[in-house]
């Protein structure tokens, strides 16, 4: 058991040591002292690596933020990865779509672990039906598409919602992932949270067992879901919001949410979605509030209901000198406003005030 811990550290090891090159060859070689090693989650990479990018090299955030001249680079493997690599003492932090477990911040408890939500990510409902513009969804509708429940486009419930819309009498084609995924898991979440049914049988998964002779489809990656939808009439299938965007997806649905409000995916009702996120009012060992949480079905008026945070993990103690310095400086930019402001751009939703005051006070407990 211990040979095949050894191994895999050393394979660890060797992928974030591969991703931070790759990141720095990119970013270009820049001298600079001290340097904090990063590994984890996939899906804020792009914001990640714009943040880092600037934090190292802008005149202006340098002046304002690095106070050390520190490099940091970021390896995207996965948020399990990051976790392992954190637990493990590779890395000075992680990032993490589900932040980190009760047993694996216990493996850290000698330096323990601050967990601080850095940007947050919706997903969509994508479909293919030619002609049909601003498809609304009910929430007692669109998780019986999930399991397999609701499967004509002619529902009773889908018809009374969009009144003057005509909706084909045609068999739903659900595209869903054949990958591990954080939409997975985020859509799932929110579906379990919404749908008692949803929950028992099929529940939160980043890979679920999705009914098998309901005729889904299984595609790899967003591009995969995206294309099947694509070359499929009648299809629908989730994307994160920020491919949707880019990708120049137009049907996109309106989902009703808790407030009974058909609302469309965006920076404004994703970050509605964060603002009463429920954060416990328990303390992490070393002192830091724990801000472990997520509104899996927020209720907030404008609020789209499919969105979540992402985190980054950092020791609670540890950090001596420059690094320690460095760390406080990283989050400090991460959290300003000049950084959030270009996470729309980017396809992501900025942390609303709320949460960046918990996360800010959250950081001062890193020592």
């Amino acid at each position: 058991m211990h040979e095949r811990k050894h191994t895999h550290t050393s394979l660890l090891r060797a992928a974030v040591l591969a991703g931070a090159a790759a990141f720095c060859a990119g970013v270009g070689a820049v001298a600079a002292e001290p340097r904090l090693a990063g590994a984890g989650a996939s899906f804020p990479f792009p914001l990640y690596a714009t943040w880092l990018k600037q934090f190292a090299r802008d005149p202006a955030v340098r002046a304002t933020y690095n106070s050390t001249g520190a490099r940091v680079d970021y390896a995207a493997t996965s948020s399990d990865a990051g976790v392992r690599a954190l637990v493990a003492g590779e890395v000075d932090f992680a990032g993490s779509d589900r932040s980190i477990d009760d047993d694996d911040e216990a493996e850290t408890i000698e330096r323990g672990v601050v967990a601080l939500p850095m940007t947050a990510g919706s997903v969509v409902l994508a479909y293919n039906l030619p002609g049909v513009e601003g498809l609304r969804l009910p929430r007692s509708v669109y998780p019986r598409i999930f399991s397999g429940a609701v499967s004509s486009w002619s529902d009773p419930e889908i018809a009374a919602a969009n009144p003057g819309m005509l909706l084909p009498p045609q068999d739903i084609v659900v595209v869903v992932r054949a990958d591990p995924a954080r939409a997975t898991d985020v859509l799932t979440a929110h579906l379990s949270a919404v749908d008692a049914d949803f929950r028992r049988d099929i529940g939160r998964a980043r890979a679920p067992d999705w009914p098998a002779d309901a005729g889904f489809i299984r595609a790899s990656l967003n591009d995969g879901v995206a294309a099947a939808i694509a070359r499929t009439p009648g299809a629908i299938g989730y994307l994160d919001d920020g491919y949707a965007k880019l990708a120049g997806w137009r049907q996109v649905a309106l989902l009703e949410n808790k407030s009974r409000r058909f609302v469309t995916a965006g920076p404004e009702t994703g970050a509605a979605a964060l603002a009463a996120v429920p954060f416990p009012d328990a303390e992490l060992p070393g002192g830091a509030p724990d801000l472990r949480a997520q509104d899996r079905d927020p209720g907030a008026d404008n609020a789209y209901p499919i969105t979540a945070m992402t985190f980054m993990l950092f020791y609670a103690t540890g950090y001596t000198g420059e690094r320690a310095a460095a760390v406080h400086d990283l989050i400090d930019y991460c959290v300003s406003d000049a950084a959030q402001e270009q996470a729309p751009g980017l396809g992501y939703v900025p942390l609303p005030d709320a949460v960046l005051s918990r996360v800010r006070d959250a950081a001062g407990a890193i020592q």
